[in-house]
């Protein structure tokens, strides 16, 4: 039986009717450009080996073969009618798979994904990011490409040196490398039709303090996201110690080389990969992202008070499809016989929150003031109470008793990927209940 994961892969079917060349310069991110000028990543393997292992099973990688985003990307495009809300559901595959879009196939989430070229089903990877020579705009994949002309032609690859020469293909100082935006080409998304920002982790990133104008205290994506490595998660509020080493086999050693794990907070995918090293760093990266705090100063009025605190994470929490992802306090107070008195946010038989559960989030609506689930109707942003970079969250919760002396308030932090209430209504298997991770714990005597 062919891994779930694995069911998108596809042969190197597709129309020249829609590959049309492109041109000897950069090509912008509406034009079309020749599947065979990518090179594949195991091409790419045979001199960078260290950095392959590391991008392999990465979320980047796995951007198209992610069975929980190819999923609810069929589910929400269907049934629609109305032109804007399909063209955003069909857009996904602009940054999910890239290089299929950018060469003519897939071009919408509806397509035939079993025809994807196979260096299409591959994500984002690293002929992609290296051919990047500029922008366009900084949401939507405005990248602008100039790659080489295949295998026996590479080209000119992109990056952070300057004093680069490699055997096989020219090499050229990238600033935009070192720099956030060619991140936020694809981690800010508007709504294709509406202009509704659906995701913001770049702009969430250039209005917090990791952004300066300074660049002695700018710290940019690639200042965490590419300093983590197994043991080190490198947020904000640990070391983010240098990863000195080669960035080609047998090189010149360098005081630091960008690693290529992209975990971000997935550890899901890694997972059914049998990857446990990337699974395990992104549950280092969720816990050390923010810490709790207790004021029990108001029991006697039954209240308690708890304060998040994003102290690791340079974007808000949670970020991305931040109407999906789930942060949640879950509050417990059992009495000096640790019988339980009270409880809040506690999963049910289900896996499901109660209704009263503290989620940070954001909620989209539908232009009328309605909550929509599907992102593709969303018109309007009614809620987003997460948690800025830097910044503290403080909840009042009124207890409907006065706890005895003796009691333990509990309260965690806790993260997943997504409301399983929204994964029971795809067709087909049933997920498995996605991982719950503890970000933080706090604990208080009363």
């Amino acid at each position: 039986m062919r891994h779930p994961i694995l069911k998108f892969s596809g042969g190197i079917l597709f129309s020249t009717a829609v590959l049309l060349w492109a041109s000897m310069g950069p090509v912008l991110s509406e034009e079309m450009i020749h599947i065979d000028r990518f090179i594949s990543p195991e091409v790419c393997a045979g001199c960078h080996s260290e950095i392959f292992d590391q991008w392999q099973n990465s979320m980047h990688h796995l951007s198209h073969r992610d069975p929980v985003y190819a999923r609810a990307a069929q589910f929400f495009r269907k049934g629609l009618t109305d032109a804007g809300e399909i063209e955003e559901a069909e857009s996904c595959v602009k940054c999910h798979t890239p290089v299929g879009n950018r060469t003519g196939f897939p071009m919408k989430v509806s397509d035939d994904l079993s025809k994807t070229p196979e260096i299409a089903t591959l994500g984002i990877q690293c002929d992609y990011c290296h051919s990047a020579e500029s922008i366009t705009k900084i949401h939507n994949n405005g990248l602008v490409l100039k790659p080489g002309h295949g295998e026996d032609d590479p080209g000119v690859k992109f990056g952070p040196f300057d004093d680069a020469d490699p055997d096989y293909h020219e090499a050229r100082y990238s600033k935009l490398h070192t720099e956030a935006e060619i991140c936020g080409t694809c981690h800010d998304v508007k709504h294709v039709a509406f202009g509704t920002n659906l995701e913001t982790t770049y702009t969430e990133w250039k209005n917090s303090p990791y952004y300066s104008k300074d660049p002695a205290k700018n710290i940019p994506c690639q200042g965490c996201h590419m300093y983590q490595k197994p043991g080190i998660p490198a947020t904000g509020s640990t070391d983010r110690p240098l990863n000195p080493g080669s960035a080609a086999d047998d090189s010149v050693d360098r005081p630091h080389i960008f690693t290529h794990y992209f975990v971000g907070a997935n550890s899901y995918v890694p997972g059914l990969l049998n990857d446990t090293a990337k699974a395990g760093m992104a549950v280092e990266r969720l816990q050390n992202a923010a810490t709790l705090s207790l004021d029990t100063s108001g029991i006697k009025d039954k209240k308690l008070s708890v304060t998040v605190t994003n102290t690791g994470a340079g974007h808000s929490i949670p970020t991305g499809v931040a109407d999906l992802r789930q942060v949640w306090l879950e509050i417990t107070i059992k009495d000096k016989n640790n019988q339980t008195g009270f409880q809040m946010g506690a999963l049910d038989d289900k896996q499901d929150l109660p209704e009263n559960t503290i989620v940070f989030r954001v909620v989209f609506g539908d232009g009328k003031g309605n909550k929509v689930v599907n992102i593709a109707k969303a018109r309007e942003i009614l809620k987003d109470n997460r948690i800025k970079a830097k910044e503290k969250a403080t909840e009042l919760i009124s207890l409907p008793f006065v706890p005895t002396a003796g009691s333990q308030v509990t309260v965690r932090l806790l993260y997943r990927s997504m409301d399983p209430k929204i994964l029971r209504l795809i067709p087909g298997d049933p997920f498995e209940p996605l991982p719950v991770v503890e970000m933080a714990k706090a604990q208080a005597k009363i």
